[in-house]
């Protein structure tokens, strides 16, 4: 079995006496990429954000490389997990390359220089992204697609041990969902990253985390946590679920008519 790199036990968060988690539990094996599903409101971003130290759960352990997180500095945490979220931001100043160096933050002192290692860092991850061309462009000009390979490169830059990812192909269309998603897993890093799209999770993710109210309702394979008995009792569809002609892992097929048979699952019949 592959290294943990993140392992989370026994984690809960409350909000207002309101628990928007609870007994979270997972590891993540090193070079791996983990998959994060469930429906809107099932607790995956809130999981991602504690799991970057943007929240403070109020319950349960996680620790990266066996070091608690919250022993980690904000520059040392920086060092070793990188996070592209869900919307673009705005960076109205600045041209890709800019944006891209500011990976570079972490390993900086404040009054260091730009070197020419650096330089070819910046130049690699701009390549291996597919922007080389766009170096000098306005940041905000790109395309949607675009903005999001720019911040992968600037995670790429960052250097870490760890990427964690939010919706990163929301709004995109599928050719860039396609494409983002394989160049994370071409990273060759552990990865973390909620994906809306259950079929681009089983084709992309190692293994799956699949969430519902805030709860783990199933961790493992694509195979195993991609039933059709599963994804009815938490999407509330029906579906059938073969194996993909290319790469053998679950593909969904979605039944439709809901509005009529309000919603009645098959395996309810």
């Amino acid at each position: 079995m592959p290294e943990s790199v993140l392992d989370v036990e026994h984690l809960f968060w409350q909000v207002n006496g309101k628990t928007i988690l609870a007994d979270i539990h997972f590891s993540l094996p090193k070079g791996q990429m983990l998959g994060l599903i469930g429906p809107n409101g099932a607790g995956k971003s809130s999981l991602l954000r504690c799991l970057y130290r943007f929240i403070e759960p109020s319950g349960g352990n996680i620790t990266l490389f066996s070091k608690h997180i919250s022993n980690y500095s904000a520059k040392a945490l920086a060092r070793t997990v990188a996070v592209v979220q869900q919307d673009t931001p705005h960076y109205f100043d600045l041209t890709t390359e800019q944006l891209v160096s500011m990976g570079l933050t972490p390993h900086k002192g404040l009054f260091d220089s730009t070197t020419q290692r650096d330089r070819e860092l910046i130049d690699t991850a701009l390549t291996k992204v597919g922007l080389s061309q766009h170096a000098q462009q306005p940041y905000e000009q790109l395309s949607g697609g675009e903005k999001q390979r720019a911040l992968i490169a600037r995670a790429i830059v960052q250097q870490p041990q760890i990427l964690i990812l939010d919706e990163p192909t929301n709004h995109l269309d599928i050719r860039y969902q396609i494409q983002i998603l394989e160049l994370v897993a071409s990273l060759g890093i552990s990865v973390i990253a909620s994906i809306h799209d259950l079929n681009l999770a089983s084709a992309m993710c190692d293994k799956l985390l699949l969430l519902d109210q805030g709860k783990l309702i199933a961790k493992g394979n694509p195979t195993s946590v991609l039933t059709e008995r599963q994804i009815s009792d938490v999407f509330g569809v029906c579906c059938d679920v073969n194996s993909h002609p290319q790469h053998g892992k679950p593909l969904i097929s979605y039944f439709y008519g809901y509005q009529a048979n309000n919603t009645v699952s098959k395996h309810n019949d």
